[in-house]
């Protein structure tokens, strides 16, 4: 049979997307395999004894080697963070991508076009000939919609096998969203300078056009700025999208890569419709389990504290997330926000020996989900008025969602909070502090750090960690930070209460608890941490773009370099969670 234009043509319009999705899977496959080699390596790495108070060499982790080469691995791997994640380009004040996004972001636009535009010099020898680009470039964008859509759930394969929570996966989401976005408008300008307007075109444009509304709507402005206005369009595009793609496609017989992607949208709406009725069942008409209405305080400043009791199949770890349904606050009855558990899901605070005595207001019961909301717009405005007025809110919870971090092969472990993000690092604390106990974790060192605009917001979590430093064994040493930004506050101006408590010294009379007044030195606090230390050490940080960018310049070279691992010196491992809309 000869060859011709049209037999290859159609020959290359079906192989090139399945040679990416290949491609895509495999970089995806060597992410999950140094994923599990990691996890597993954690998992059953043979860890240091449990030190105790006679122990005096194992109750200092501040020690120091000679240059080995045994440790240069580890000292490249710590090279590949730094620059990997700690090495940035900043976009503004608010904005900050890694070169990691920055290098899959450049790999999948080269791939994505290379494969849309090779190969397409004809039989006549006629290069770029637009028969062979113009339903390629379609073809494969319509092959990143199953992925595109699955990375944008809550439910994920590609989370599970990878390690990379969702919310990480959500920038790869939108990146692979424009891209494609951009594949689709060469596909649409080409077929609409070759055809008449037929309805499978039409369908097509109404897709093109429901998916520039989405880009726009998705733009960080955006979303910062009205997000509810955001997922109220996001919703409806992706349907108008799904269903003119769906048409258009299905004249051309290769609707199986839009077919799916309704699939993986169904069933992750399904399993987030079971969770909400498992975990909230005593609002859907059955006898068992406590009704879960919430209280919500407004405490200092544009801040409220949520509360309200553990669902009975619930459980969650240091540092997740849930996703919050509260039908008389939202504007849509079933309208989802995430916000991060403050509360640990334990009995750590079962002790007798300190559970005596009033917890205090700041120390919620642990049989309770517990959330500090930063005030802004729209949402979190209406539910700071219902705080306001002491009305009890009914809440649906949906989660836990993200991964926590696995910090029990870590000697040293630094916790950095600003303002709200104490609900990242406050259970993060508690954790390590039950794992020591527990003999689960080699943790000789914690440094906690918490950055507030007013000394009255210590308020919401004194009495916890005057319990959490009651109960850390002797071995463990704890250091506790606390950073007040705005200017100093006299006691006459603080609630008659609270200022009892100030003078009473409660916490800060505490030798480990320091109160300052100014803007942590993160760079020096980090540098001297690192050049004491050696043995593993972690730096979790949740806060704004500020903190983290701080954060991530303190743990650069020459402070995190392969030379001082090499010589002894610790290796450390970043966790970030930051605020904002990424």
């Amino acid at each position: 049979m000869a060859v011709t234009d049209k037999s290859l043509r159609i020959a290359r319009n079906h192989l090139y997307p399945l040679q990416a999705w290949y491609c895509i899977g495999l970089f995806i496959f060597i992410i999950a395999i140094f994923h599990w080699i990691s996890f597993l390596h954690s998992k059953f790495a043979r860890r240091r004894p449990t030190s105790s108070p006679s122990d005096p060499e194992h109750a200092s982790v501040h020690r120091r080697h000679a240059f080995s080469w045994r440790r240069v691995p580890l000292g490249l791997v710590n090279a590949y963070r730094v620059i990997s994640f700690r090495c940035t380009l900043e976009f503004g004040k608010s904005y900050t991508l890694n070169l990691a996004e920055v290098f899959v972001t450049m790999a999948y636009i080269i791939f994505l076009f290379v494969w849309a535009f090779i190969n397409t010099t004809d039989l006549e020898g006629r290069t770029l000939y637009i028969s062979y680009w113009c339903n390629r470039s379609g073809m494969l964008a319509a092959s990143q919609f199953p992925l595109i859509t699955a990375l944008g759930t809550k439910n994920n394969i590609v989370s599970l096998i990878t390690g990379i929570s969702y919310d990480k996966l959500n920038y790869v989401h939108r990146m692979m969203a424009r891209v494609v976005f951009i594949l689709l408008c060469v596909h649409a300008g080409s077929e609409v300078v070759r055809n008449s307007p037929y309805p499978w075109l039409v369908w097509g444009l109404i897709a093109t056009i429901a998916f520039a509304i989405l880009c726009i709507v998705s733009l960080r402005p955006v979303r910062a700025q009205a997000y509810e206005l955001f997922f109220y369009i996001h919703f409806a595009m992706v349907f108008i999208f799904l269903i003119g793609a769906y048409v258009h496609t299905q004249n051309f017989s290769v609707a199986f890569w839009i077919y799916p992607c309704f699939i993986i949208w169904g069933l992750d709406r399904l399993i987030r419709v079971v969770r909400l009725v498992v975990f909230n069942h005593s609002y859907f008409g059955f006898k068992s389990g406590s009704m879960m209405d919430a209280t919500a305080e407004f405490l200092s400043g544009d801040f409220v504290r949520l509360r309200l009791h553990r669902p009975s199949h619930f459980h969650w770890a240091p540092g997740q997330t849930a996703y919050l349904i509260m039908p008389s606050v939202s504007r849509l009855p079933f309208e989802a926000h995430p916000f991060t558990i403050a509360s640990l899901n334990s009995t750590l605070f079962d002790d007798i020996s300190v559970a005596k005595g009033n917890l205090g207001s700041s120390a919620p019961s642990w049989k309770e989900l517990v959330f500090f909301i930063n005030v802004r717009k729209g949402f979190t405005a209406r539910l700071k008025d219902a705080a306001l007025k002491g009305d009890k809110i009914k809440v649906f919870v949906d989660g836990p969602y993200g991964l926590s971090p696995n910090l029990g092969l870590c000697d040293i472990s630094v916790l950095i909070a600003g303002g709200s993000g104490v609900s990242y690092t406050l259970p993060v604390l508690l954790d390590i502090i039950e794992r020591v106990r527990n003999g689960e974790s080699k943790c000789r060192r914690i440094v906690f750090i918490w950055s507030i605009r007013s000394i009255d917001h210590n308020y919401w979590i004194d009495n916890v960690l005057i319990r959490a430093l009651r109960l850390a064994p002797p071995y463990l040493s704890i250091s506790i930070h606390i950073h007040v930004t705005s200017a100093p506050k006299t006691i006459k101006t603080l609630p008659q209460l609270y200022a009892a408590e100030i003078r009473n010294s409660s916490l800060f009379a505490i030798e480990s608890v320091k109160l300052t007044h100014e803007r942590p030195d993160l760079q020096a606090i980090l540098g001297d941490e690192v050049k004491a230390a050696t043995g593993g050490m972690s730096v979790s940080v949740c806060g704004s773009q500020s903190i983290v960018r701080s954060v991530r310049g303190a743990l650069r070279f020459p402070v995190s370099s392969p030379f001082r691992v090499a010589n002894g010196g610790p290796s450390v491992i970043l966790h970030v969670e930051s605020f904002g809309y990424a």
